[in-house]
């Protein structure tokens, strides 16, 4: 009955562009927040950044400047814009919801290899 489902990933070079989508239900994505995360080869799983229902934007001091996270509400649908992408960018990402009194939500991931 609950979707929520990543798309955009890729193999890229040095200083290319991606953009990744996150598809959910109405009834976890509407008034919460969003976000991404990504985990490397270290298999940590840092946050990349998070967009309140509002539209406010929160990010991670590696992506600053480079990417953008974004909402399109009528959609129910959260967005990654990457650019100037470098290898150490390279990871699985994860998009996640936060629930009021409810379990996180978790989508599958998908890959981003930044490679020449």
């Amino acid at each position: 009955q609950e979707q929520l489902v990543e798309s955009g990933g890729g193999l890229v070079l040095p200083g290319g562009s991606l953009r990744l989508s996150c598809a959910a239900s109405r009834s976890i994505f509407s008034g919460n927040v969003a976000g991404w995360y990504r985990q490397g080869p270290d298999n940590t799983r840092p946050l990349v950044a998070f967009i309140t229902s509002s539209g406010s934007a929160t990010y991670g001091d590696s992506v600053k400047g480079r990417f953008t996270i974004s909402r399109d509400n009528a959609n129910n649908t959260i967005y990654l814009q990457m650019n100037n992408l470098q290898p150490y960018d390279t990871a699985k990402y994860y998009c996640k919801i936060w629930r009021r009194g409810q379990p996180d939500y978790w989508g599958q991931g998908t890959q981003v290899t930044v490679s020449s």
